[in-house]
């Protein structure tokens, strides 16, 4: 049965400026927009990406869970199981997705290594996050494909996870995913975006930074101080209003 949650979700449409306007802005400023309404738990604690360069991604989550490892589950033939969730979903998750993996904070097993990450780069996903670590990551940060989590690990995810399902409400990085979701990186990390509010968030951080260009222009130009200015008062305020009126000249 499908999620309640997942379902709502796939209800939502998104502008089609949405996804374009969020990947002209940055993580921080979405938090700060989060923020201001009134969404706190936003960031995916722990994953960071493997290669600074060329890891800004948007992408809506496609969702992946592990559980603990049971012996009599966690045993390598799984691997060859046509329905076991962490190979199955491989060929299902789709072109533009991120995948958004819940391993439970566990930072000494891998949950995807350099062959799989190759299957999803061919599949034209765009991106995987998780709470945990990632191996062969030689073999990923060779990759074109941005790739976020804990750091490395060599033994493989049956050391400690069983992959039980997927495209279902999970945690990652203590924050709660459903599929569908909104996630974005840059070298600050994940930002969570739930997809109801997506659009009003792309909106306005889009406008947050054209704001913020006009502030750094005062304080960085013209030696204003940052209190009065950032955030602007009414006096900047106006100014900032003059400036669009003007073209946003530089």
């Amino acid at each position: 049965m499908t999620d309640r949650l997942v379902l709502a979700n796939q209800k939502i449409v998104l502008k089609e400026t949405t996804l374009s306007r969020l990947a002209a802005v940055s993580t921080a400023t979405v938090s700060l927009i989060l923020l201001k309404s009134g969404i706190r738990a936003c960031h995916i604690s722990g994953a960071m990406p493997l290669v600074i360069e060329g890891c800004e991604f948007v992408a809506e989550a496609f969702t992946l869970r592990f559980i603990p490892m049971r012996e009599d589950l966690s045993v390598p033939e799984v691997l060859g199981d046509p329905e076991y969730a962490q190979r199955k979903l491989i060929e299902e998750v789709g072109e533009g997705h991120a995948l958004v993996i819940d391993a439970r904070g566990v930072t000494d097993v891998g949950t995807i290594g350099g062959i799989l990450g190759i299957r999803l780069t061919d599949r034209g996903v765009k991106a995987i996050v998780s709470d945990g670590a990632m191996r062969d990551v030689r073999d990923l940060r060779e990759g074109t494909l941005p790739v976020y989590c804990t750091g490395p690990a060599a033994p493989a995810s049956l050391h400690a996870h069983y992959s039980s399902d997927y495209q279902n409400p999970i945690s990652c990085g203590n924050t709660a995913v459903i599929p569908g979701d909104i996630v974005m990186g840059d070298q600050d990390g994940v930002i969570l975006i739930p997809r109801a509010m997506a659009n009003d968030v792309a909106d306005a951080a889009f406008e947050q930074e054209r704001l913020e260009r006009f502030v750094r222009k005062l304080i960085e130009k013209d030696g204003r101080p940052a209190l009065g200015t950032y955030p602007p008062n009414e006096a900047v305020q106006l100014e900032y209003q003059e400036w669009l009126a003007a073209g946003e000249p530089e």
